[in-house]
C-alpha cells in the first residue's frame, strides 16, 4: 500500500481549510496531516486530497452534488470519509471557501461525538531468558 506524502503547499492549504477553533488540533499522520476535535479526526490530508467526515445527510448531499473522490489508499479507502473534489485544488481561492465550509460541517458533526478515550497500554509479555543483571 503506497502512502503519498503531502507537499508543503498541500499542508498549507489544509491548514487554511481547517477551522480556526481552540479545540482543533492538527497533527502529522504518516507524512500527511489530520485535524482532530476531542481526539476524533474530522478532516485529513492524504497526498493532495482533503477528506472530511460528515453526517450521513451532509455526506449524501456532498457526494450527490460534487465530483468527490475516495479518501485514503485506493486499496482501502477510509470508511465514512469523503475526499473533496480534486478539481477544487486547481480552481483557486473560491474553492478553498467551499472546502472550508465542508470542514466546518465536519467539525460541527464530529464535535457532537463523545471524546475519544486514550487506549490502555498493552501489557508486555514477560521476557524469557536470564535477566541482564544476573547474567554478569
Amino acid at each position: 500500500m503506497e502512502m503519498p506524502k503531502a507537499s508543503e503547499q498541500d499542508k498549507e492549504r489544509f491548514r487554511r481549510v481547517v477551522p480556526d477553533h481552540p479545540d482543533v488540533v492538527v497533527k502529522p499522520m504518516f507524512g500527511n496531516l489530520g485535524a482532530f476535535v476531542n481526539g476524533n479526526m474530522f478532516a485529513g490530508l492524504f497526498g493532495s486530497t482533503i477528506g472530511v467526515k460528515l453526517s450521513d445527510e451532509d455526506r449524501g448531499m456532498l457526494e450527490s452534488s460534487e465530483r468527490t473522490v475516495p479518501f485514503g489508499p485506493a486499496e482501502r479507502p477510509m470508511g465514512g470519509y469523503t475526499g473533496l473534489p480534486e478539481i477544487w485544488n486547481e480552481e483557486g481561492d473560491g474553492d478553498d471557501t467551499r472546502a472550508r465550509a465542508w470542514a466546518e460541517k465536519a467539525l460541527g458533526y464530529i464535535a457532537t461525538l463523545p471524546p475519544k478515550q486514550p487506549k490502555e497500554p498493552k501489557a508486555r509479555a514477560p521476557r524469557s531468558g536470564t535477566p541482564r543483571a544476573a547474567a554478569k
